[in-house]
């Protein structure tokens, strides 16, 4: 016991400093975003009272700084990766404090909304990155896995302090945002600790290299997947089943739950089985996942089923998002020279976010003329596309 316990302690001991700080930072990132997405659709429909053709209509300012991404970091190239996360972070508490106390109207919070979303999406685009530059070579996958399971866990923390929080303590939403502003600010701190990298070239975070054409592609084909689910999924719970936030906050914490054990998982399939099998067997669950928010109801008249299924295809969903660091690995092990990944990353959230504004919009006016199903048909087409152009995805091998 004694000697197990020396071992455990040694390689503790043994892990560089920068990789606690990515952990704390990574944590902290996990609990406060889990706060937000618990709370935030309740937050537009308890606050505002808008319906469903606003809904989209709002994914463009909360979106387009996903698609600026590309031109902010080249216009920010002097910073190195880990500084312009530390920026990131700042930006994102900035927009949040905005949020709790200076959103009289709707108009004003799609301003402080966008702030937000900026060092929300700066982030995005480094964070798989850092984490695989703090992994030994041909372990990507399960180091990213690794990360990802520390993000459920706190982010479990963040949902559930949500759902005691709104059910028995009178939280309030102003209260939440200034939460998440306060740790996030912490995480900064982590960011600007940590060693610094050499810092890119900007025209590289505008170039793009017919090498990487298949990982463009999938980039444009996760951002309307993901878009979907972001947007219409929880609103599906919120608006067609009624449910409140600590019942959103609840299936968060579910989510949380079960990746803990997934991503480490996902992360060593991705090592060993590739890339290809990954996101395959994503786009396949993506099928059944899309029939069963778009249909349960129709199949299920009762409700109670259907809201079961849903929600079961929630969590799923929530679970499967993590599927996308595969894509990240896959340009890492193509890439012609090493200083190409983090800012092809960072193209990768600009091109995915220029696709996922339109089909917010579009699948908001697909709503309101048609109903909710057929926005889970364009969800189950999508799929099915992604799932033929993964079958694509060739890895070179090592000479």
């Amino acid at each position: 016991m004694k000697h197990y316990y020396h071992s455990i302690t040694k390689r503790i001991s043994n892990v560089h400093r920068d990789i606690w700080l990515f952990l704390v930072a990574v944590g902290i990132i996990g609990f406060s975003g889990q706060m937000i997405d618990s709370t935030f659709n309740n937050f537009l429909n308890e606050t505002y009272r808008i319906g469903v053709l606003e809904r989209g209509v709002l994914e463009f300012p909360r979106e387009l700084p996903g698609f600026s991404v590309a031109f902010v970091a080249a216009l920010l190239f002097f910073l190195p990766g880990r500084r312009l996360a530390a920026f990131a972070m700042i930006l994102q508490a900035v927009g949040l404090v905005l949020l709790a106390f200076c959103a009289s109207s709707f108009s004003i919070m799609l301003v402080w909304l966008f702030v937000m979303s900026l060092g929300m999406h700066l982030f995005i685009a480094l964070q798989n990155s850092i984490g695989m530059e703090l992994a030994r070579e041909g372990h990507e996958g399960r180091r990213l896995g690794q990360f990802s399971s520390i993000r459920n866990f706190t982010a479990i923390a963040g949902s559930f302090l949500v759902y005691v929080g709104f059910k028995y303590l009178h939280l309030t939403f102003a209260a939440t945002f200034i939460i998440c502003a306060a740790v996030l600010v912490v995480a900064a701190f982590c960011f600007m600790a940590m060693t610094q990298m050499p810092v890119q070239k900007a025209h590289l975070h505008l170039k793009l290299h017919r090498e990487y054409r298949l990982f463009y592609w999938l980039s444009v084909l996760y951002g309307t997947r993901k878009q979907i689910f972001i947007t219409f999924a929880p609103w599906v719970l919120v608006t067609i089943y009624g449910k409140p936030t600590q019942v959103i906050a609840y299936f968060f914490t579910i989510g949380g739950i079960a990746g803990i054990f997934f991503q480490p998982l996902l992360g060593w399939t991705i090592d060993h089985l590739g890339e290809r099998f990954v996101l395959a067997f994503e786009g396949v669950m993506l099928v059944f996942i899309c029939l069963g928010y778009g249909f349960a109801k129709t199949v299920f008249p009762d409700g109670n089923t259907a809201y079961c299924i849903a929600a079961t295809c929630f969590v799923l969903d929530m679970i499967l998002i993590s599927a996308s660091m595969a894509r990240a690995t896959y340009l890492k092990k193509i890439a012609v020279h090493p200083s190409h990944v983090a800012p092809t990353l960072t193209m990768g959230v600009t091109i995915d976010h220029a696709f996922s504004i339109l089909i917010s919009i579009a699948c908001g006016i697909i709503w309101y003329k048609f109903g909710f199903q057929y926005v889970f048909l364009v969800g189950m087409l999508i799929a099915i596309i992604y799932f033929f152009s993964v079958m694509e995805i060739r890895i070179p091998r090592k000479t």
